[in-house]
């Protein structure tokens, strides 16, 4: 088995760290890197000690909210937003890194992700947001969709 590339070998562990989601619509995971070492995880769900949406229910779904709207609707908090807050709980520095997501970041997430810092954004599955593609662009931040087990041809973590 050929080694993977560093884009390859970060989105496969978002991969992994999906796997804690709670979120009954997608479950989705973020892991933050600079100079080739993992800073922070994420993935969605709701804030520690509360119920989680697969025990109570997704509020989204009982409210009829569409895909891609009203996110501050949900009980959840977003991959990206997971691992920011985990990087800040722990006194970790983000600035400069890369982001790793295993879905193409929301308008909320990019705002979070200008903010903090994040110099380049690597997705695998696309979340079709046009504000948020606007933003990460006129601040610079580069947004590459790659899929796993191809060579992504960059080698930036």
């Amino acid at each position: 088995m050929p080694r993977p590339s560093w884009d390859d070998y970060f989105m496969r562990i978002a991969g992994e760290v999906s796997g804690r989601s709670t979120c009954m619509r997608r479950h989705t995971g973020a892991v933050l890197v600079k100079g080739k070492r993992i800073l922070s995880t994420g993935y969605n769900g709701v804030p520690s000690g509360l119920a989680h949406c697969e025990d109570v229910g997704c509020l989204r779904e009982q409210r009829g909210i569409a895909s891609g709207s009203n996110h501050e609707l949900c009980r959840g908090i977003h991959a990206e937003q997971n691992a920011v807050i985990q990087a800040a709980r722990h006194g970790i520095t983000i600035d400069g890194a890369t982001v790793y997501s295993t879905h193409q970041p929301c308008v909320l997430c990019a705002k979070i992700l200008i903010n903090a810092g994040a110099v380049d954004i690597v997705f695998r599955d696309p979340y079709p947001d046009i504000l948020a593609e606007e933003l990460l662009s006129e601040a610079g931040i580069a947004l590459r969709q790659i899929t796993v087990g191809q060579d992504a041809g960059g080698d930036v973590a």
